[in-house]
């Protein structure tokens, strides 16, 4: 590997600029995706891993990000456990046999995530032979995964899972620590085919309130990170949504906390204490333009000051209509800025 920098900056060290990755990089903002993507299902390259991998490096060839984030999904684990999923255009997942009462969880089959979901690590070997920079792995955190699981329509105000939580806090729980066990087997399976480091995404506690997610979310999360770290695993914790969530957040654990765009980041970096942290640029801003773009870019590197520690993100996904072209202006702004301030 040339280019260390992102595994640099999770550990604090200093790096020669601002590391950068974008998440959902390699997606429908690329127009050889879109072409890859034409006549094929997602779910179904995802079990082929030279296609995948080709996916995930695709990015490469547009703008020079700092790391490769996986072509996967988050709803690939319910492959090992039994559960039929299918990607249904303008929805997501669909679960074709959702979780409706305590009960159902006895369905989910225990698994070991090297024997089924063996192409995702046969993905990430592919990858490390090709590229020069770091492949980031990434799992769902057991609220945001089982989103999709627990039966009914999935809104921003997550109303059958939560209500599912409520009614039934014993299952919840038990759902929950099944997902641990199996989320960290995998987040440490894909560590040990050569991940550089493992993103745990949990996209929708902002839905949540401070005691339901200090009770029903953050002991799970927290002995996820810890089984992952504990294996070695450098290990981004990522939230979006409630920024009053974010000391729970922290407390739950990760090497990096990734941030979005509801704090400004040196107020966020304030409440996430001595460690790295990971953002926070606001995805919908690129759909403006550069110069808009390259201005609150600016702030931000700006508010960080050079600390080592930071890595330059976006608070969620690439939304489908950004133009390439702005987001390699970001990807070199975000590189070439500090070395200009220095040599200022």
């Amino acid at each position: 590997m040339k280019n260390d920098r992102i595994l640099r900056a999770l550990k604090r060290e200093k790096t020669d600029t601002t590391p950068i990755w974008l998440m959902r990089q390699a997606g429908r903002s690329l127009p050889r995706y879109r072409e890859k993507r034409a006549d094929r299902e997602m779910l179904a390259i995802l079990r082929d891993p030279p296609a995948a991998a080709e996916i995930t490096a695709l990015p490469l060839e547009y703008f020079p990000v700092d790391a490769a984030v996986l072509y996967n999904d988050l709803v690939t684990p319910f492959f090992g456990a039994g559960i039929n999923v299918r990607m249904e255009v303008g929805i997501g997942p669909v679960v074709d046999n959702p979780i409706e009462a305590p009960a159902d969880i006895d369905r989910l089959t225990p698994f070991d995530p090297n024997l089924t979901l063996a192409w995702s690590m046969e993905q990430i070997k592919l990858l490390v032979q090709r590229i020069d920079v770091p492949v980031l792995g990434f799992i769902g955190a057991p609220f945001t995964l089982c989103s999709y699981l627990i039966r009914g329509s999935r809104t921003r105000h997550q109303e059958e899972i939560k209500r599912f939580i409520w009614q039934h806090p014993e299952a919840w729980h038990r759902l929950a620590e099944f997902w641990v066990e199996h989320l960290a087997a995998f987040g440490i399976a894909q560590f040990e085919a050569g991940a550089g480091a493992v993103q745990v995404f949990d996209s929708w506690a902002g839905s949540l309130g401070l005691e339901d997610y200090e009770r029903y979310v953050l002991p799970h999360n927290e002995k996820l990170i810890r089984t992952m770290q504990d294996a070695g695993v450098p290990v981004i914790n990522f939230y979006t949504g409630n920024p009053a969530l974010l000391p729970l957040v922290s407390a739950a654990g990760g090497d990096c906390i990734s941030v979005d765009w509801r704090l400004p980041i040196d107020a966020a970096w304030d409440l996430v204490g001595e460690r790295a942290i990971q953002g926070n640029l606001d995805p919908t801003v690129l759909l403006a333009g550069r110069d808009v773009t390259l201005a609150k870019a600016k702030d931000i590197l700006d508010r960080v000051e050079g600390r080592p520690g930071h890595i330059f993100n976006l608070g969620h996904g690439l939304l489908p209509g950004t133009d390439h072209n702005v987001i390699k202006a970001l990807v070199d702004f975000v590189h070439e800025y500090e070395a200009e301030k220095a040599g200022a």
